[in-house]
């Protein structure tokens, strides 16, 4: 294994049959090594070493097929949408990896192959980057390619990641979007996204809440909101706030606490400094916490209803 593929295993070395055919091998013997458990089958025609195949996340193993795609295209294609933001180290929250897709330089129309898209809009200058040695659209127009293929709260995730990440600006999505996404499909949620899309939101969940607060006709809220004590100290800084309507959020999410754990430090420990954090904001400010977590994501009619008491002071009936 070379040091590439040891730093990062997306890198790990795909095996096409033509090049095993020339290198001696037959049908029958690269089968063996499949049936063996000691390659794996990636997709027709392409192979991988087993150990090092479970050694990738499923974002990492989308773009080893992704790379394997590329490789076998009998033209020049470009890794996109969905399939371009595993090389952005994107989320893969809510979004479709059953299929790769890849954009032809060509400007032709994609043949159709069972499990690959294909697709044709026209590259612009700047569209087209390398990420990990790669052909990979942009940021700034991967953003907008997303909002074609996923559902509206999806791709808010996956833009809002890129935002953050400052792999681009709202501004520079926002021009690409002026200079046109001709041969592009399904842009009715592309406004929204922009519209929404914040480079403060830090993690998927955090878009959720976003996306639901829009969603169910709430107030935006401020994201990443920063707390003072009385000399003008920042002391604390919450996920959300309404700070005229005296609420804020905190959204608990795994990855959250993860990032949070300190050294020598337990998940119980976390708990606790985080309580105690959320006391000294209310005391400081008079507001009122609501915390969420992932499940209450998958029941949004009733968090939109809880939310709204707080912000309201309007009871949640029972139901």
């Amino acid at each position: 294994m070379s040091e590439h593929e040891l730093i990062d295993p997306r890198l790990t070395r795909i095996m096409l049959r033509g090049e095993l055919i020339d290198a001696g091998w037959t049908d029958r013997g690269i089968a063996r090594m499949v049936k063996g458990g000691i390659w794996v089958k990636i997709r027709r025609g392409a192979y991988a070493v087993r150990k090092d195949w479970r050694r990738l996340d499923t974002a990492g193993r989308h773009v080893v097929h992704t790379r394997a795609v590329m490789r076998q295209a009998n033209t020049e294609v470009v890794a996109s949408h969905v399939s371009g933001l595993m090389f952005h180290d994107g989320p893969t929250w809510g979004l479709d990896l059953s299929s790769v897709h890849v954009t032809r330089t060509d400007g032709r129309a994609g043949r159709a192959e069972a499990g690959v898209s294909q697709h044709r809009g026209k590259i612009l200058e700047g569209d087209v980057v390398q990420r990990i040695g790669f052909p990979v659209m942009a940021a700034s127009r991967l953003g907008l390619e997303i909002t074609t293929v996923a559902d509206t709260e999806a791709a808010l995730v996956a833009v809002n990641h890129l935002l953050h990440t400052r792999a681009t600006t709202l501004e520079e999505m926002q021009s690409r979007y002026k200079r046109g996404i001709d041969c592009w499909a399904g842009t009715l949620s592309t406004d929204i996204v922009l519209r929404l899309a914040d480079p403060r939101i830090e993690s998927p969940g955090e878009s959720r809440v976003l996306y639901l607060c829009y969603l169910y006709g709430l107030p935006a809220p401020e994201p990443q909101y920063k707390v003072r004590d009385r000399s003008g100290k920042v002391v604390a800084r919450v996920d959300f706030a309404w700070p005229e309507l005296g609420l804020f959020i905190e959204f608990d999410g795994l990855i959250k606490y993860e990032k949070l754990l300190q050294d020598d430090e337990s998940a119980s420990d976390v708990v606790v400094r985080e309580k105690r954090r959320e006391d000294l904001v209310c005391e400081l400010t008079g507001w009122s916490c609501l915390r969420l977590v992932w499940a209450d994501l998958d029941r949004p009619d009733h968090t939109a209803a809880r939310i709204r008491e707080k912000l309201f002071r309007t009871p949640v009936l029972a139901g």
